[in-house]
């Protein structure tokens, strides 16, 4: 996938609202007034956590597979887990077989739920984008269509969602958005929220967070030219981005206003902080939007914020 595609429009996303599965749509969106003293700020979260595959992944992989032909040939993907289950979920609605390449490295648990929702998982590679290479080798030498999270327009769009109801929700209390904070990984999430932030709330700031350990995309939004990095040796696995994605980075260079990183400590402090003064198990990566707050939120002392709690598949012996 080029950087030829169309960027996501605030117009797709509202479609995608009307088209999703529903039961992906409408999620809480919170405020503890324990947690707004705990970082100075006026904070909303919006909590994805609680539908079916406990992630947001199910807006984009919907909103996708609701603008593809009906066939078929088998759909492959690669995926550190949530995607890949939301992709499943998607599939099977739809009667398609799913294919999902994950790293040999993956959390068990998600593979496990992949493959209980239907997708055959195939393990291969030491990390995420290694597992993305061989996902696309396949689909290349089998005819198959490869869906590359971060790189489709209308994955991207199903992931913009979040951020019209966060700004519905928030209009009807009559609340005005200073800033949001999203966890960037392949960059979907980032972009459908930054595109429709910009349309319909362009006095907000729309930062993106990345662990220290998996700076790609950072540095590849800094630079505005794609760079790797060696290793993404983060526990943050939503998160563990070595190559950056071409279109993401484009799409990013209109609807982003800062990129922040975050450490290990700083991700387990978002985890604990999620558990203290909101009662959720949050991942990593799922909290990574918290982390950034915990570490840079003097930068947005005393404003209005809101955050996405992305997912909570965590590993089983750290839950």
């Amino acid at each position: 996938m080029t950087n030829s595609q169309q960027h996501p429009s605030a117009d797709g996303i509202l479609a995608a609202s009307k088209a999703i599965d529903p039961v992906f749509l409408n999620s809480p969106l919170i405020e503890q007034q324990s947690a707004n003293a705990a970082l100075g700020l006026r904070l909303f979260a919006k909590v994805e956590t609680l539908n079916p595959i406990r992630s947001f992944k199910g807006r984009g992989a919907s909103w996708w597979l609701h603008n593809e032909p009906p066939g078929d040939t088998p759909i492959v993907s690669a995926s550190a887990g949530n995607f890949g289950q939301g992709l499943a979920y998607a599939g099977r609605t739809q009667g398609r077989r799913v294919v999902i390449f994950s790293a040999t490295t993956a959390n068990p648990g998600k593979v496990d739920a992949m493959r209980k929702l239907g997708a055959e998982v195939r393990l291969e590679g030491a990390d995420f984008d290694a597992a993305k290479a061989a996902a696309r080798r396949c689909a290349e030498e089998h005819d198959c269509p490869f869906v590359e999270d971060g790189a489709l327009r209308t994955i991207a769009e199903g992931a913009g969602t979040i951020a019209l109801e966060v700004t519905e929700q928030l209009a009807r209390s009559a609340v005005r958005l200073d800033a949001i904070v999203v966890p960037l990984g392949n960059g979907a999430l980032l972009t459908g929220v930054g595109t429709w932030i910009r349309a319909y709330a362009p006095e907000c700031k729309v930062i993106g967070i990345v662990a220290s350990n998996a700076p790609a995309m950072k540095r590849s939004w800094e630079t505005g030219r794609p760079v790797s990095t060696e290793t993404a040796a983060t526990a943050a696995d939503g998160i563990a981005v070595r190559e950056c994605v071409p279109y993401a980075l484009d799409c990013m260079k209109a609807t982003v206003d800062d990129v922040w990183e975050v450490s290990e400590a700083d991700i387990t402090a978002a985890r604990d902080f999620c558990r203290l003064h909101y009662g959720l198990v949050v991942e990593e990566a799922g909290a990574a939007g918290l982390a950034g707050l915990i570490r840079h939120g003097k930068a947005l002392e005393g404003v209005t914020v809101a955050t996405i709690l992305c997912g909570a598949n965590v590993r089983a012996d750290i839950a």
